[in-house]
């Protein structure tokens, strides 16, 4: 065995001897009481995460009722256990099963990205570029990208004016003068639109990181720090082929998704106040009410009914973390992720925490999902920009129909941390058998 495996396994080990040691400090010290303390613990913790959920699903003095909660729960944990002199104990135990959880996620060690074979680019003659000055708080300017971007001999357009651009169009007539390559700096929402045209004439693309979260450009690897090294791709690069999601006409490049995220994102009051149109609609969109729609789907083998929220990825995003997504572990298996969640009451969004095997949480695949709801169309967040689409709705997957260009040299060719798993960690720390890869 290699010393990085052997280095595994003991951090399997001292995170399961952490795990045993938080335990042995509770019954050596609280003795019976160890029960008791738990067991506050977890009705304090389950308190928090209903009130959570009551809060965003009512209006008026209920809601607020909720928020005392989500604040009194957790300190009234904390005067129990005072009150018992247990306080000490609990800090101790939580202090161990950090260092346990810290143990354990170090333990599964990484894997480089399955981004399929990569072959060296040819320097492209007339690369055209998109780029959004605006875009990510201003990160063209910042980094130069314009500059840098012409004196490697790129066209460069920029999307400066208050007049609005038709994107599309603009890429369109720069395929038609000529262009061998196109480019966007700029967020996943005009990737998407750029990167379906390049897709139709068989052109590599270049992703460059100039957006606000950009989403795309981490699942490629891509340095989101400073976007000009993305540029290094037009004179080093390496070419990728990677899948597009589609609905109708339209791409996306990470995901679609339905429900109450699109219909926030479509109401006039969102731009001008995000937290409060958000809190003054989720009450009706979680119980079905208002203008919301009502959504079912077929997705493979699967039918999902009322969903409140829906997504369609580009490829599966792993889901351990279930407060947001993770990364896609490559953009080239050939399918659509799909994650449905129905929270209908407080004891779903407790459920949720179990990471998969609450009711509220399905996860699956699928070639080709439809999207039906009863009314002729309904709003769709493509790639975080919100357009209504006419019903049934159907996502496909056009498995390696983008040519992507990347820098060589990027972050992302690295090996990524693999996602923790239970199993995992059970067989790293078994002192006889080999652990999974």
């Amino acid at each position: 065995m290699s010393a990085a495996g052997a280095g595994l396994r003991w951090l399997a080990r001292l995170s399961i001897l952490l795990m045993a040691a938080a335990v042995a400090i509770l019954i050596a010290f609280a003795e019976l009481r160890s029960l008791g303390l738990v067991g506050i613990g977890a009705a304090g913790a389950c308190a928090m995460l209903a009130g959570a959920y009551w809060f965003l699903a009512h209006r008026g003095p209920l809601r607020w009722l909720a928020c005392a909660l989500v604040v009194l729960a957790p300190a009234a944990v904390i005067t129990a256990y005072a009150r018992r002199n247990l306080l000490w104990v609990a800090l101790v135990a939580v202090a161990a099963l950090l260092l346990a959880a810290v143990s354990a996620r170090a333990a599964m060690g990484s894997t480089r990205p399955a981004s399929g074979p990569e072959r060296r680019a040819r320097r492209p003659g007339r690369a055209f570029l998109i780029m959004n000055p605006r875009s990510g708080g201003g990160k063209v300017a910042r980094f130069g990208l314009q500059e840098k971007a012409e004196s490697l001999g790129a066209e460069v357009a920029l999307l400066d004016g208050p007049e609005i651009v038709d994107v599309a169009a603009l890429a369109r007539q720069a395929v038609a003068d000529g262009a061998d390559l196109l480019g966007v700096a700029g967020g996943d929402g005009t990737q998407a639109l750029v990167a379906g045209i390049a897709a139709e004439h068989d052109l590599p693309f270049v992703c460059i990181s100039a957006g606000t979260r950009n989403h795309f450009a981490m699942d490629l690897g891509l340095d989101r720090d400073d976007p000009s090294t993305c540029l290094d791709a037009l004179t080093d690069g390496s070419e990728l082929r990677i899948d597009l999601g589609r609905i109708g006409d339209r791409t996306f490049v990470n995901n679609a998704s339905f429900g109450a995220y699109a219909e926030v994102v479509r109401s006039p009051a969102y731009r001008d106040d995000k937290r409060g149109t958000t809190l003054q609609m989720l009450p009706d969109l979680l119980r079905g009410n208002g203008d919301g729609h009502r959504l079912s789907a077929h997705a493979g083998h699967a039918d999902l009914r009322g969903p409140q929220a829906l997504l369609v990825s580009n490829n599966i995003y792993e889901t351990t973390d279930i407060a947001g997504l993770g990364a896609r572990a490559g953009l080239d298996a050939g399918t659509l992720g799909v994650i449905s969640i129905t929270v209908d009451n407080a004891a779903q969004a407790v459920g949720l925490i179990r990471r998969g095997r609450g009711r509220g949480l399905q996860v699956l695949t699928a070639d080709e999902v439809t999207v039906e709801a009863g009314q002729p169309e309904i709003p769709v967040g493509i790639d975080g920009e919100t357009v209504m689409v006419a019903t049934p709705v159907h996502c496909v997957i056009v498995p390696r129909a983008l040519r992507v260009v990347v820098p060589r040299n990027r972050p992302g060719a690295q090996p990524r941390r693999r996602p923790f798993r239970w199993h995992r960690l059970w067989r790293l720390a078994a002192f006889r058998g080999q652990p999974e890869p």
